[in-house]
């Protein structure tokens, strides 16, 4: 069975994974003391003898230190980003563990150069390595070896979404081989799989087949019978999973918290609650508002002259939108519109080839530059460099009736750019697909994230062909 196989696969990578440790550390050496080393023999020096001695502390070493990194965890369904992370943590703990050590016994003669070649190429090859066994495996599970065979208990809205998602991603290797559900009758078939029968046939299939996992993906007016199931399961030894049929309701990533033993989780986690995570966001955005309005104040001069001469009216068009906890701010933008009544400016979006679009207007809007001032609103703390883009308080008051969770986005403080924005969504796009996008940024925020979506905006984001 699979976990047999996996057993065997996880000694193997262990295998690889030391052999890959010797040889980072020897090519470090070579690198080191024979190929960079052109002033000849250093005093000093240890011998290389001595260095090779290390490793039978470095090998366990690290070993140790990929397990309780993570590293060795079955990766059939994650991505290779989240590996190659547990993997450079791992060695970045195993660096700093190195180099103290070498202070606290007091041995200056140690190189910490070779140490630092060690520490890239073993990352470096032991993710390549990682990247080729993944590869390898996928083709192979995609020609149907090496499959993991499971079961589904319960019919409901989880069942049909994970065999979605595993009828659409064959690389992982899974089988489903029905479904038994007391609701739905039997030789039902959902995109080919079928209903083999009702909950209790389980009692008959558990004994008769080799089966490497359950899925419990009951519906929700048949939790009365989970702990029933998850019972039988684990009296025949197969591995479980709850895939729960409330999943609309809660994040990808509950945070969970542990109330004296009684498991609570809270249907919405959001990191920039947390008071180092705010005081974070908020010096890095202080930090680079000021920085952009310096880079940019000549292209923020050329635009203010450039709008003052297209048309009559101020060169700051300011426009009330909702921000952080649904409170109101003024946003500010160059004005790329005849100046109008304030009651006229409210009653809808600009449209394609809207007439109050000044011909300089268009091609700040176009390429994004009527968006600059904002970096003053970011400077104030009304918005922040990356998050939802806000909205005018007329369209809150109709979204948060129509879109389900639209007001999880007031958690945040409003940005200049986003995950939705970086993605094609901005300007006359679905608002429920922008608030997706907004809703998986504000529970998987990370500081990284930004700085990938700020990097990100200098590709994707200034051009916006739905800016009108």
């Amino acid at each position: 069975m699979i976990k047999d196989n996996q057993k065997v696969f996880n000694r193997l990578h262990l295998i690889m994974d030391a052999l890959i440790v010797i040889v980072s550390y020897a090519v470090a050496w070579i690198l080191h003391f024979q190929v960079f080393n052109h002033f000849g023999p250093e005093t000093g020096i240890l011998p290389m003898e001595h260095y090779m001695q290390a490793l039978f502390f470095i090998v366990p070493a690290y070993i140790l230190l990929y397990y309780y990194s993570r590293v060795y965890e079955p990766r059939r369904t994650s991505g290779y980003g989240r590996e190659i992370y547990n993997i450079i943590c791992a060695n970045t703990i195993g660096l700093i563990a190195f180099i103290v050590l070498l202070y606290i016994i007091q041995q200056p003669d140690y190189s910490r150069k070779m140490i630092c070649i060690f520490y890239v190429l073993n990352i470096f090859l032991t993710s390549v390595s990682r990247l080729v066994v993944r590869k390898i495996l996928r083709t192979y599970r995609k020609k149907g070896f090496n499959l993991k065979h499971i079961l589904l208990v319960g019919y409901s809205r989880a069942a049909e979404e994970y065999m979605d998602r595993i009828l659409g991603n064959p690389e992982w290797g899974y089988v489903v081989h029905g479904v038994l559900d007391d609701s739905v009758p039997a030789g039902t078939r959902y995109r080919g799989i079928k209903v083999l029968g009702r909950v209790d046939n389980i009692l008959e299939i558990l004994p008769a087949n080799e089966l490497d996992e359950i899925a419990i993906t009951l519906s929700l007016k048949d939790y009365d019978r989970l702990e029933e199931i998850v019972s039988i399961c684990e009296k025949f030894g197969v591995h479980t999973k709850f895939i729960p049929d409330y999943n609309s309701m809660i994040p990808s990533k509950p945070y969970t918290e542990d109330l004296m033993g009684l498991p609570v989780i809270n249907i919405r986690y959001v990191p920039l609650s947390n008071t180092l995570n705010i005081l974070a966001k908020r010096l890095v955005d202080i930090i680079g508002s000021l920085f952009g309005i310096i880079i940019t104040s000549p292209v923020m001069l050329i635009a203010a002259i450039a709008v003052k001469a297209s048309s009559p009216g101020p060169v700051i068009f300011k426009q009330e939108r909702v921000g952080l906890h649904s409170k109101p701010f003024y946003m500010y933008k160059f004005r790329s519109m005849e100046q109008q009544k304030p009651s006229e400016e409210k009653k809808a979006w600009t449209v394609k080839d809207d007439p109050r679009v000044t011909r300089i207007g268009k091609i700040l809007r176009k390429t994004s530059l009527d968006e600059l001032p904002q970096l003053f609103n970011i400077l104030k703390g009304d918005m922040s460099l990356v998050g939802p883009r806000p909205e005018r308080p007329l369209f809150v008051d109709k979204f948060k009736e129509e879109i389900p969770r639209y007001m999880v986005k007031h958690q945040v403080r409003p940005g200049l750019t986003g995950w939705a924005q970086v993605n094609g969504y901005r300007g006359d796009t679905s608002i429920r697909k922008r608030i997706e996008y907004d809703l998986y940024y504000i529970e998987n925020w990370t500081m990284g994230m930004d700085i990938k979506i700020i990097f990100l905006t200098f590709f994707t984001g200034f051009i916006n062909k739905n800016a009108y």
